[in-house]
């Protein structure tokens, strides 16, 4: 079959509901969580030059940037068509289903107003904290050929039975930091540690709730597990030369930097938004606990309780669905999206979805699908056939959700 073939294929199975593959992505400079379920012999499948795997990609367009080592379609996801004969199922991109099916898959605002899947969200799974580092903003990511990067978080209860070493985030910088301050810890990378968090604050991170990080924010994350709706883009740039135990290779500093500006801290200093980063009221501006997006008491009623739990940004928002143990419910939302299944098991549609306990590296799974803006529209009913256990899942949309009323 084409690639179109198996596309369409795809499509009616799912009435406009796509399967998709696990995407696994390491990092050589994390050491893996161990919360993601992946199975204990596979965090280091692709070997130690890689790193550990610690992420995984929802619903992405967008390739990894792990430099010359990285994998073929590293970060892409994959649309699974199973034919039920038995035979391997066939894989196609989500990016290629995307540019073939355009508005009818992710709907024609968001293909007329960005020609692509502009978002995607990953599980961040890391063991330590990650070193301060920085996302560019569009004006500076434009110049290596890339879009800003702002990001949220949320920290799902289901993936953080423990906090791991470092459950704190610092956030940009305390009032009152100057910026020789901070460039002359860009001017110490190499010399050990620049001691860049020393000028930061730190927050402690809590289960079911979540933080919003526009682009041009320092930020070091901590170590809970960590669901992260973000712009199609992986840009980056780490201003700390040690966190915890390890030492940050100083080519990590100057990450996306355009050539012509390589070696000059002006640069590292304009890629901050220096009033966000100083900014007194950070936590109150960027803090995010769960909204209902009905009441509550109606939504218990029809047997299930939505929050969104991503809200604060124009780029992105997501919400966490619970179906009530016992009760199917028909859920509309007014724009595509990609979603995981959290915990639980049950019926989406005509698929049959579960969470695994574990999961091997390459091995197919029911627990990730994206939603086509049609089907989304036209309501998807769920069921959730336990008797005790809720059902369960995270949901990310694209921009400008018209459902988000910011």
């Amino acid at each position: 079959m084409t690639t179109r073939e198996i596309i369409d294929k795809a499509m009616d199975q799912g009435a406009g509901i796509l399967r998709l593959a696990p995407n696994w992505v390491p990092r050589s400079f994390c050491v893996p969580g161990r919360r993601i379920k992946l199975h204990p012999d596979d965090y280091y499948h692709l070997g130690g030059a890689r790193g550990g795997i610690d992420e995984r990609w929802f619903s992405s367009t967008t390739p990894a940037d792990n430099g010359p080592l990285t994998g073929t379609h590293e970060g892409l996801s994959q649309v699974v068509f199973d034919d039920g004969s038995g035979s391997e199922p066939a894989q196609v991109l989500l990016r290629d289903a995307v540019a073939e099916l355009k508005g009818a898959l992710i709907g024609s605002r968001l293909w007329d107003g960005y020609q692509a899947w502009p978002v995607y969200s990953k599980f961040f799974d890391n063991k330590g904290a990650l070193p301060h580092h920085i996302h560019h903003r569009d004006e500076h990511a434009m110049l290596t050929g890339q879009r800003g990067k702002p990001e949220a978080y949320y920290f799902p209860p289901q993936l953080n039975n423990y906090g791991a070493d470092f459950p704190f985030t610092f956030f940009g910088f305390a009032p009152g930091t100057t910026k020789d301050q901070v460039l002359e810890c860009l001017k110490n990378f190499t010399k050990g540690d620049n001691k860049i968090t020393n000028l930061s604050q730190a927050y402690r991170l809590e289960p079911g709730t979540g933080w919003d990080v526009p682009p041009g924010i320092l930020h070091a994350p901590g170590s809970l597990c960590t669901y992260e709706p973000q712009t199609a883009s992986d840009n980056f740039a780490m201003y700390q030369s040690l966190a915890g135990d390890t030492c940050v290779p100083e080519e990590l500093l100057w990450k996306n930097t355009p050539p012509d500006r390589m070696g000059d801290f002006d640069w590292l200093m304009e890629v901050i938004d220096w009033e966000l980063n100083v900014d007194p009221l950070f936590r109150e501006n960027h803090f995010m606990r769960p909204r209902p997006v009905r009441p509550e008491a109606e939504m218990h009623a029809e047997g299930y309780h939505e929050n969104w739990i991503c809200y604060r940004s124009p780029a992105y928002s997501a919400k966490e669905l619970t179906v009530l143990p016992g009760r199917t419910v028909t859920i509309r939302d007014a724009a595509a999206y990609g979603m995981i299944l959290m915990q639980g098991h049950g019926k989406m549609g005509s698929w049959d979805i579960d969470t695994p306990a574990i999961i091997r590296y390459g091995q197919l799974t029911h627990d990730e699908f994206f939603i086509s803006e049609e089907a989304a529209k036209a309501g998807v009913e769920i069921t959730n056939p336990s008797a005790n256990d809720p059902l369960v899942m995270l949901k990310h949309f694209g921009p400008e959700n018209p459902d988000l009323d910011l």
